[in-house]
C-alpha cells in the first residue's frame, strides 16, 4: 500500500514521483486485465486468474464433454430401435396378409386352384419379408437376422448405465414363453419362423394342386394359428422396442437437461461479467489519468528546490 511521504525538500529521492508512478502501472496492468476479459468474454483466462475457480471449471468441462458422448450414444441406440421397429411393423403387415390368404384358403368354397393361388401369392410376401429382414441395416449390421447385439452407454458411468440392445425373435426368448431351440428364426427357410416351432414359411411354395400342405383341410388350422403367434412374437419384440426407445427419449432429455446445467455453472464461474468488466474498465481509465497528471507534477517538484540556487 503506498504512503503519503514528500521527504520535505530532498530531491535525490523523489517519492512522491515514485507512488504515483506505482499506481500508474497498477492502473495499466488493470486496463490490460479488463480488456482482455472484454475481448474473450472469459474471467479466467489462465489458471492464476482464480485457481479454485479454474479447476472447477475444467472438471465441470470435462463431465459435459462425458455427456455429450452419452447422448450420441443415445441418438445411436435411437436409431437403431427406430430402423428395428420400422422393419417390424413392415414384417408385421406382411404376416397379417399371409394370415389372411391362408384364412381365406380355408374357407371350404375355394377350389384347388384357388388355394394354390393364395399359396404362390402368400409366399411372394414371404420373400418380402426376408428383403426386409435383410435390408433393415444400421452401421453395417443387419438388426433383424438375429446375430445383432450391441452396448450404448448411455450415462456417465458405465458401471451402472450400460445398456445393451438385441432383436431376439428365438423360440428361446423368455418373453415369448414359448419352448424351442436358441436358434435365429426370422428367414424364411427356417422351420421355426419368429419364434414358433415348426413353421416354416417356404413351404406355402411347396403347395400344388396335388399335395396343398399347410393349406389342406388337416394343417390349415395349425397354420392360421402358427402365422397368429408369429403374428404376436414380431408385436411383442415391437413392443420391446417401442419400451426401449421411450427410455432413450427421457435419457436424452435428461442429458440435455444436464448438459445445460453444467454449462451454466461454468458459465457462472469462468465468464466475465461484461458490465462490471466495463465499469472497472472506466475506473481504471480514470486512475491512469489521474496517475499521469500525478506523475507529472512529482518530476516538477526538483525545479522548484531548484530555484533557491539562482
Amino acid at each position: 500500500m503506498p504512503s503519503a511521504i514528500a521527504n520535505g525538500a530532498r530531491i535525490r529521492t523523489n517519492t512522491s514521483a515514485e507512488n504515483a508512478y506505482n499506481a500508474l502501472d497498477a492502473a495499466n496492468k488493470s486496463i490490460a486485465v479488463r480488456q482482455l476479459r472484454l475481448s474473450t468474454g472469459k474471467r479466467i483466462n489462465s489458471a492464476s486468474d482464480d485457481v479454485s475457480g479454474y479447476i472447477t471449471s475444467r472438471s465441470l468441462q470435462s463431465r459435459v464433454g462425458t455427456l455429450k458422448q452419452a447422448l450420441t450414444a443415445v441418438g445411436d441406440a435411437q436409431n437403431v430401435t427406430n430402423i428395428s421397429t420400422d422393419g417390424l411393423d413392415n414384417i408385421s403387415n406382411l404376416i397379417t396378409q399371409i394370415k389372411d390368404a391362408a384364412s381365406s384358403a380355408a374357407s371350404g368354397s375355394l377350389g384347388t386352384d384357388e388355394k394354390v393361388a393364395l399359396a404362390k401369392s402368400a409366399y411372394r410376401l414371404t420373400q418380402q419379408i426376408q428383403t426386409v429382414v435383410d435390408s433393415t441395416v444400421f452401421g453395417g449390421q443387419q438388426l433383424l437376422a438375429g446375430s445383432f447385439s450391441a452396448e450404448f452407454v448411455i450415462a456417465s458411468n458405465s458401471s451402472n448405465s450400460l445398456l445393451t440392445l438385441a432383436v431376439d425373435l428365438t423360440t428361446g426368448n423368455s418373453d415369448f414363453n414359448l419352448a424351442g431351440s436358441n436358434g435365429f428364426n426370422t428367414g424364411i427357410t427356417s422351420t421355426n419362423f419368429a419364434g414358433v416351432s415348426g413353421l416354416n414359411l417356404s413351404s406355402l411354395n411347396s403347395v400344388t394342386s396335388s399335395a396343398l400342405g399347410i393349406f389342406s383341410s388337416t394343417q390349415i388350422q395349425t397354420t392360421l394359428t402358427s402365422l397368429s403367434n408369429a403374428l404376436d412374437n414380431v408385436n411383442k419384440v415391437a413392443a420391446y422396442l417401442g419400451g426401449v426407445t421411450n427410455r432413450l427419449d427421457s435419457q436424452s432429455t435428461a442429458l440435455n437437461s444436464q448438459i445445460t446445467n453444467y454449462n451454466a455453472a461454468i458459465s457462472r464461474i469462468e465468464d466475465a461479467d461484461v458490465a462490471k468488466e466495463q465499469l472497472e474498465l472506466v475506473r481504471a481509465q480514470f486512475l491512469q489519468q489521474a496517475s499521469i497528471v500525478s506523475l507529472t507534477q512529482a518530476n516538477q517538484a526538483p525545479s522548484t528546490f531548484l530555484s533557491l540556487f539562482r
